[in-house]
């Protein structure tokens, strides 16, 4: 009872059943050779039955043709006289019995080299009584059959006539040799057979194995993979489906070990962000415990409340970032790019006092979320405020392209540092000292690039350290889309 569900599991395995379709695909194309071979034996075994009763049908009517007894040299005169040349000349074949009736009585017969002994009554009377006419040809006589202890006999009936007289001439032949030849040869089979089963299967387990070799590596690696551990991988070793398969598998391995890496960073990167405002605000509860004074009290509620407002602001941009793979998270309309771009230049011009500009007013259409795309390039304002003066600049513009259009913002503040530029688009990710500069989550940007990306597009960044950043949203347009006017820039 044990021992069952393992055997039970082996017998559904793909191996197992690839294994027993090809024992059971040679048993029965080996069974059907059998069949077909010993069918083909026996009518062989017929076909010489009838050349052997045939040549001896010769035998008699080329004596009954020739006419003269060769005894007396006279014309046969009576069909007794035909039997008693025949059989003093001729001696039966192996297996073989010659009979002779005259007038419905056993007149000759020579059963000395057939395997029994004498025949059955029954069948004697058919051959004294049933002579049936034939005419002598080149072709096969026809046979009948009876039954012996031996196995079935083939027997041919020659009806004789030499004037009044007449008489039947009976061939009859019990192929034991043969038949027992025929049952050693399928025994031979048989056991060929088997050993070719036994062979082809050791050498069909062995290919299968082989070639199912990548399914084993691949049911093994995802049943070891956990998401603690995404490093297994299935080796490649040559250039077949088993290697694209494997490659494949290793390529969706890839990808589930960055979303996972992805998501333990984010995690981190969150807690550490919420923890300070947390931390903050549940130290300074402790205090309103004691009795301060109502300033000190005031002070406390404030500093409380702004740090609540920070991890509300966090926790808000981070429920946006989980809304991106979300089906409605795009609500795309039909947008006027020059008002667009006119109504973004107001918004923005309010965060802050900077030098504000307008680079371009396209005339064109664009399909997308007005919202999303104001709240990111509100994003890029808002960054770069953060990095610049009152007397620095900040423009917004944006420009029709045949394939896309963008929409960027630019400052002349202090830019980004070159190590940063990779990692300023990822979650929690602020560059280098602007934690001194001004307070922030480290996701503005990591906005900007999750609503780009929605849109099908991208976000580009175009800094050198003390000379200002441009930051471009790049939204594809669907082709066909009506636009008008050109970039002034190009």
């Amino acid at each position: 009872m044990l021992g069952r569900p393992g055997w039970s599991r082996a017998t559904r395995s793909i191996h197992t059943r690839i294994l027993l379709s090809y024992i059971a695909l040679i048993v029965l194309s080996g069974g059907l050779c059998a069949v077909a071979i010993h069918e083909v034996l026996l009518i062989r075994l017929e076909s010489q039955v009838a050349e052997a009763v045939q040549q001896e049908f010769l035998e008699i009517d080329r004596l009954i043709a020739d006419g003269r007894d060769p005894r007396t040299g006279t014309a046969f005169s009576s069909v007794p006289d035909v039997f008693d040349v025949y059989f003093r000349r001729n001696v039966p074949s192996h297996e073989e019995a010659l009979l002779a009736f005259v007038d419905g009585q056993l007149h000759h017969a020579a059963l000395s080299r057939f395997p029994i002994d004498r025949l059955p009554d029954p069948t004697l009377r058919v051959f004294a009584t049933s002579a049936r006419p034939y005419a002598v040809t080149d072709g096969s006589p026809p046979l009948g059959r009876f039954d012996t202890s031996r196995g079935e006999a083939y027997y041919g009936i020659l009806p004789v006539r030499v004037g009044a007289s007449t008489g039947a001439f009976v061939v009859t032949v019990l192929p034991v040799t043969q038949r027992r030849e025929i049952a050693d040869l399928q025994t031979y089979a048989a056991s060929a057979l088997l050993g070719v089963a036994l062979l082809a299967s050791g050498c069909a387990w062995l290919l299968t194995g082989r070639i199912l070799g990548p399914v084993r590596q691949l049911t093994e690696t995802a049943r070891l993979i956990s998401q603690s551990d995404l490093t297994r991988r299935i080796p490649i070793a040559r250039q077949h489906e088993a290697a694209e398969m494997a490659r494949t598998f290793n390529a969706m391995l890839d990808r589930l070990e960055a979303v996972f890496r992805r998501e333990r960073e984010f995690l981190l990167d969150a807690s550490h962000e919420l923890r300070g405002p947390v931390t903050i605000s549940l130290g300074n509860l402790g205090l309103l415990r004691q009795r301060l004074t109502d300033d000190e009290a005031g002070t406390t509620i404030a500093l409380i409340s702004d740090e609540l407002d920070r991890m509300g602001r966090i926790v808000g941009d981070l429920h946006l970032l989980a809304d991106v793979p979300h089906p409605q998270f795009l609500q795309p309309e039909r947008i006027d790019l020059e008002t667009f771009v006119a109504d973004l230049a107001v918004k923005v011009s309010a965060l802050a006092r900077r030098q504000w500009h307008v680079d371009a007013l396209p005339e064109g259409v664009l399909v997308a979320d007005r919202h999303r795309l104001t709240e990111a390039v509100v994003n890029l304002a808002d960054n770069a405020v953060r990095h610049t003066s009152e007397a620095d600049t900040v423009a917004i513009g944006a420009a029709v392209r045949p394939d896309r259009v963008e929409l960027w913002v630019r400052d002349s503040g202090c830019g980004v540092a070159l190590g940063d530029q990779p990692y300023i688009f990822d979650r929690f990710r602020r560059g280098t000292g602007a934690y001194l500069r001004y307070p922030g989550s480290g996701l503005g940007l990591a906005i900007v690039r999750a609503v780009a990306e929605a849109h099908g597009g991208r976000v580009e960044l175009l800094s050198r350290p003390g000379s200002g950043a441009r930051f471009t949203l790049v939204i594809p347009r669907p082709e066909g889309e009506a636009h008008r006017g050109a970039d002034p820039d190009r």
